[in-house]
């Protein structure tokens, strides 16, 4: 097979399976029709719910162990945990829970204080953030730690420009890359969160010279992205999310791991243009593992 071949089974391999997608949407529905009866008063399975990250912006890749699902709550909800004197995002958060645990037993706070969260026995993790939609259609959400607060955060709008860049600038490219990034960090242990491939691939992919191409490019999309990551300054901390403009922050450097696959990925390709397919189909394996076919 050549590369463009290569790189449409290695896709097939990456996305996530039709088993596992099914198996998220069941437990989203379930998860949503339970909130919506306690809080909404109606058992839609759908309303009022939405998923956020990684699987929201569609970059996750097969592997995935998070979802992240926003709930929004009705008005009257915030006004009642806004009165409290101490802590109402606690409260708040606990009431989601209590709900939750409706349909499902296990589920509990999540350790930064933001979402109730739900460990499955197959390795994925819900993680459900209650929020209110304000009128600039950002979200407010509770913040139990340190007394409790409220904070505001906007993944509609990361979204949409995540999403505009890829289908009008970047012919798939963008989301290409932010799952393959992922294989190759679960691969390597990268200190990269999600958001972090996806913002810098954000920046990366606006300047590559071969955005507009196909699978046919997808070793050079490789190597050049992993050359960008190689190339940014380790003393820089955070990077500003698409869209919304938060902080992204980093949980450690990359750069060195990057640039140990920047050279597999340059002796790969350089394998695949002088006939050697298996030594090229192994170093891109170095990079990618198993998942590679």
């Amino acid at each position: 097979m050549g590369v463009a071949e290569n790189f449409r089974a290695f896709r097939a391999n990456y996305l996530i399976p039709a088993d596992t997608v099914g198996s998220i949407s069941r437990r989203y529905k379930r998860i949503t029709k339970q909130l919506n009866k306690d809080f909404w008063n109606t058992e839609s399975e759908t309303a009022h719910s939405l998923y956020v990250g990684s699987y929201g912006r569609d970059t996750a890749a097969n592997g995935v162990s998070d979802l992240d699902v926003a709930f929004a709550l009705p008005k009257s909800v915030y006004q009642k945990y806004n009165s409290y004197t101490g802590n109402g995002q606690s409260a708040l958060l606990q009431e989601v829970r209590k709900s939750i645990e409706r349909t499902y037993a296990n589920s509990y706070v999540g350790g930064d204080g933001q979402v109730v969260a739900l460990n499955f026995t197959d390795g994925i993790r819900f993680e459900i953030l209650p929020v209110f939609i304000n009128t600039s259609n950002t979200f407010t959400f509770a913040d139990s730690n340190g007394g409790g607060s409220w904070t505001t955060c906007d993944p509609r709008s990361e979204m949409n420009a995540f999403s505009e860049r890829n289908s009008v600038t970047a012919n798939g490219n963008l989301k290409a890359i932010g799952r393959m990034a992922r294989i190759w960090r679960d691969k390597h242990s990268v200190p990269m969160s999600g958001m972090l491939i996806d913002t810098l691939a954000y920046q990366f992919i606006v300047d590559w010279p071969h955005r507009d191409k196909s699978y046919l490019y997808h070793d050079y999309l490789v190597r050049d992205f992993l050359l960008y990551l190689s190339n940014i300054d380790s003393s820089q901390q955070y990077w500003r999310a698409p869209g919304s403009g938060s902080f992204v922050w980093k949980t450690g450097n990359f750069q060195m791991k990057a640039k140990a696959s920047y050279q597999f990925a340059l002796s790969a390709i350089d394998h695949e243009a002088n006939q050697r397919p298996s030594t090229a189909r192994n170093k891109w394996r170095d990079i990618f593992g198993s998942t590679y076919p």
